[in-house]
């Protein structure tokens, strides 16, 4: 959210996270502007403020909202099937953007091109908010690849399956 900050848009954050031999353990978000701090540490649940955080428990795609930081146009004519789907939101803050699918308040976030100070404490948040965390090929979340899908189990799986036959579609552009 630096660059909302920057611009004055009032969607960002203060994210700090915490890595143990590359793996995220703990995680503060704050959002100043509306007084919400979400908190999790591995093992210890999520939380905003003093309120437990569960993922949504949404199932159909076309009722879902879901946030993105980057999603490649592709080379067929109808565009990325998860804009097809579901309803999507680039609000231009990625930590809070996993903060809000901890909460529930998003089913889901695709995120390309981020760097690890966006995902570290927002994975450890979905994580413990009992949420799923992969990359776009459905394997572990390298902080450092820069791609990240989070989303309820329900929904993962669906978006997974969007994500592959958007690949299988053609190169993007």
């Amino acid at each position: 959210g630096t660059s909302n900050f920057i611009h004055g848009l009032p969607h960002f954050c203060i994210s700090v996270g915490v890595l143990k031999d590359n793996i995220p353990v703990a995680g503060v978000i704050y959002d100043p502007l509306r007084d919400e701090m979400f908190w999790a540490e591995k093992g210890g649940g999520a939380f905003m403020n003093e309120q437990r955080l569960h993922v949504s428990r949404r199932q159909d795609l076309a009722l879902g909202l879901w946030g993105v930081s980057h999603y490649p146009v592709s080379s067929h004519a109808q565009g990325p099937s998860l804009f097809r789907e579901t309803s999507v939101r680039m609000l231009g803050s990625a930590a809070l953007d996993l903060a809000y699918v901890a909460a529930g308040r998003l089913d889901g976030f695709a995120g390309r091109h981020l760097k690890c100070w966006d995902v570290v404490a927002g994975i450890v948040l979905v994580k413990e908010a009992l949420g799923t965390v992969t990359d776009w090929q459905g394997s572990g979340c390298d902080v450092y690849k820069g791609e990240i899908l989070a989303a309820n189990g329900l929904m993962a799986p669906k978006v997974l399956e969007l994500l592959r036959r958007d690949r299988l579609a053609g190169p993007e552009v």
